[in-house]
Order: C-alpha cells, then structure tokens, then sequence
C-alpha cells in the first residue's frame, strides 16, 4: 500500500474551495459537537452499555437491574446518574422504587443500530 494513503495524508495540496465552504457551513457548532463528543463518552463505557442494552427491552426498577446485571446497587446506581445526567435515560419514581428507561426513540435507535453494526460483522 502507498504510505501517504497508509500514513492518511495528501502529498499533493487539492483543496476543493467550494466544497469546504459547503460542509463548514453544514457543521454544527462546537457546543453542539462538544455535546456530541459527551454523549459518546458516557455511551463508552461497558456497564452503561449493559444497562442500555436491558432497558431497550423494558422499563426497568433499579432493583431489576442489579438482578439483570448482577451488580450491586451503588454501582448501578453511580451508571444511571451518568447516563441520567446525559439525557440517555430517564427515570420515573412510583413509592420508594425509581424506574429508568430509555430517553427518547433517538436513543432506542443509536444503541438498536449500534448493535446491529457489531452483529453484521
């Protein structure tokens, strides 16, 4: 393979002018991005994907997940605030248990498609 595509670079300055004006102005702003980037760090951690992955089945008690997972409670609970915090999950108290699901359909669908990316492989 030639190294400067091996080492991801150009040799040869080609800028397309129009092009790079058409996608600059198509990009969302940093704090957007940033918001982004946040969203797929708390995304990348194995414990929170796990949660994810058993609340894309069902509403779920947190005592149902420290069953599921098979966890203890703090730790859970320690995920769920992150994920919480970055609109991933939502939660709902009913008495003294608190259930967690997922945020909204864009959620359901980033980890549904997300798993559909790793099963094709």
């Amino acid at each position: 393979m030639n190294q400067s595509v091996e080492r991801g670079i150009c040799l040869d300055t080609c800028t397309n002018d129009e092009l790079v004006v058409l996608v600059k102005g198509q990009m969302p702003g940093s704090d957007y991005l940033a918001e982004l980037s946040n969203l797929f760090k708390a995304l990348g951690d194995f414990t929170r994907i796990r949660i994810l992955n058993a609340l894309l089945t069902s509403e779920l008690c947190v005592c149902d997940l420290v069953s599921i997972l098979e966890m203890n409670q703090s730790a859970i609970s320690h995920q769920l605030r992150v994920l919480r915090s970055s609109k991933i999950v939502k939660h709902r108290k009913e008495g003294r248990n608190v259930y967690y699901s997922l945020d909204d359909n864009h959620v359901h669908q980033m980890i549904r498609q997300g798993l559909d990316h790793v099963l094709e492989g």
